[in-house]
C-alpha cells in the first residue's frame, strides 16, 4: 500500500507478524509486512522484545520520527545529540531523526524489556529539519477514566510529547465497552497488547490489530483487554523506506 492509497475497510481483525531482528531481538509487527506495507503517515509499528544480553547498538536514522512506549522493564537510549535516558514501564521517548541521528537502544538494569515502537513519516518539507529528542514519564501522561475503560494519552491532547505530524496514541485498558473514534480523513490502527475481547463483534486478543479509515470501532471485554489505539493525519505523499531511512 502506498501513502496515496486509503486502507480498505477491515471487517475482521488480522494477526501481527512475529519477526526476529539481526542480533536476536524479537518483534510482533503490524507494519511493514506483506499484508500491510505502510499506513500513511505510519511507516513501522511493532511490539519489541529485548533480552538482557541483546540490544540495538548504535545505528543511524533519518527522515521520520520515532515514538517508543515502554510496557515492561527499562530501555536505555543514547544518541549523537548527547542525550542519554532510560525509559521504564509507562514512560515514552520521542526522536525526530530529521536530517540524521545515531542512537542505541539497550536493555537497562540487566533485565529484559518490551514496548511499542512507532515510526511516523516526516512530510517532504521537513525531512531535513534538525534532529531532536524528548521524553516523558508515566506520571506526566494524562489518564482519564471513561465508561468502560481507562485511557492514557501517550501522544495527543494533554501529553507533553509533540510530533511534527498530527497523531493520537492512547493506551487503553478496557473493562467493559469502549468506542475508538478515528477522525474523518485520518488513518488508524488499533493493536491488542494483552487480554481478550471483541472488535465490532469479532474476537480480538493479544497480537491482533484492526485498521480504520475514519469512523468508529467498538471494543468490548470482560477480561481486561488492553489496546494501543493509534491514528494520524496522512501526508498524502509516497513513503520510501530504505531500512533505517525514510526518504
Amino acid at each position: 500500500m502506498t501513502s496515496n492509497d486509503s486502507p480498505a475497510p477491515q471487517p475482521t481483525p488480522e494477526q501481527a507478524t512475529d519477526i526476529t531482528h539481526p542480533g536476536g531481538m524479537r518483534g510482533n509487527r503490524v507494519m511493514p509486512t506483506p499484508r500491510l506495507t505502510h499506513l500513511d503517515p505510519f511507516v513501522v509499528f511493532e511490539r519489541f522484545y529485548i533480552d538482557p544480553t541483546q540490544g540495538f547498538t548504535t545505528h543511524p536514522h533519518r527522515g521520520f520520527e520515532i515514538v517508543s512506549y515502554m510496557l515492561a522493564g527499562g530501555m536505555r537510549h543514547d544518541d549523537s545529540l548527547g542525550e542519554s535516558h532510560t525509559a521504564r514501564d509507562g514512560d515514552v521517548m520521542r526522536i525526530t531523526t530529521g536530517s540524521g541521528i545515531q542512537h542505541s537502544e539497550l536493555p537497562a538494569d540487566g533485565a529484559a524489556c518490551n514496548g511499542l515502537q512507532l515510526w511516523v513519516n516526516l512530510p517532504r518539507e521537513k525531512k531535513g529539519i534538525d534532529p531532536s529528542y524528548q521524553d516523558a514519564t508515566a506520571a506526566e501522561l494524562p489518564v482519564e477514566q471513561v465508561d468502560g475503560a481507562t485511557v492514557t494519552t501517550v501522544v495527543g491532547e494533554g501529553s507533553p510529547i509533540t510530533l511534527e505530524t498530527d497523531v493520537e496514541c492512547r493506551d487503553v485498558n478496557i473493562s467493559d465497552e469502549w468506542e475508538w473514534r478515528v477522525p474523518d480523513g485520518w488513518h488508524g490502527v488499533c493493536y491488542a497488547i494483552s487480554g481478550t475481547g471483541s472488535a465490532d463483534g469479532h474476537a480480538f486478543a493479544e497480537g491482533d490489530y484492526v485498521v480504520q479509515n475514519g469512523g468508529t470501532t467498538t471494543f468490548s471485554s470482560d477480561d481486561d483487554l488492553r489496546v494501543a489505539a493509534i491514528s494520524g493525519q496522512p501526508h498524502g505523499e509516497p513513503i520510501h523506506q530504505r531500512g533505517p531511512f525514510v526518504d
